[in-house]
């Protein structure tokens, strides 16, 4: 069974991928900011990935105490604010956790993975890359995840790795409810245009990913896989 590093994992997506994993016999370990909402099933770490330094020092004895086989970089942090209103100190809080958290945290994981031959690492982006208002920081953040693997897919195949992107719609989480409240005109705006009439749930992500990291997909890398209920067709590309 594998070992897998998931950020963001105190709640939302990141706990219920590790809660997946785990019930298929996986170890896992998952790091954050903020406490658990439920039991993590796994080692826990609380990192700060804005603090750079002292994320790379956690990393370094996170990946020395567990050899790490898949790295989720699911870590995500959103402040949507208008083009002309944007807080630069906001933008950069978005980049350094959705976009350098996920190379401090790749780097961190490499070693072991080039040792072993094998590797899997999947990067959670978002929908909001191909247009979302007040999205700038987010966005700008998560598609840059989408370069970092498309560039690392082709870096690191030589080295059994693969790397893959999800970009989840609309899923009810935490960070998602924030901004859009169930029973508001901007939750039920949006649980109509999905074609599958629902809202995602992180269950959704979490069987994404469980495939991504598994042996079946070894021959899929540098893709990007939108889990979006539909949401997406006529934006995204072919």
């Amino acid at each position: 069974m594998a070992t897998t590093l998931i950020t963001g994992a105190s709640k939302g997506i990141g706990l219920a991928i590790a809660e997946r994993l785990a019930e298929a016999g996986d170890t896992v370990v998952g790091i954050a900011r903020s406490e658990s909402d439920r039991p993590f099933p796994g080692a826990y770490y609380s990192v700060d990935l804005e603090d750079t330094a002292a994320a790379q020092a956690a990393l370094q004895d996170i990946a020395t105490t567990h050899a790490i086989d898949n790295l989720v970089n699911n870590a995500g942090y959103s402040i949507p604010q208008p083009l002309g209103e944007i807080d630069l100190d906001d933008f950069d809080k978005q980049v350094a956790v959705n976009l350098r958290g996920a190379l401090i945290c790749t780097q961190a994981c490499l070693p072991a993975m080039r040792a072993a031959g094998r590797g899997r690492i999947v990067n959670i982006s978002s929908r909001s890359v191909l247009g979302k208002e007040d999205r700038t920081g987010y966005a700008g953040a998560k598609a840059g995840l989408i370069g970092f693997t498309r560039v690392w897919a082709l870096e690191l195949a030589a080295d059994g790795i693969t790397v893959n992107a999800i970009a989840p719609g609309p899923i009810e989480t935490d960070l998602f409810l924030r901004h859009h409240p169930v029973g508001s005109d901007a939750y039920n705006n949006i649980a109509q245009a999905v074609p599958v009439k629902r809202m995602g749930k992180p269950a959704d992500i979490a069987a994404a990913t469980q495939f991504l990291v598994s042996d079946d997909a070894s021959f899929v890398t540098g893709q990007v896989l939108y889990v979006c209920g539909g949401l997406t067709l006529g934006a995204a590309p072919v």
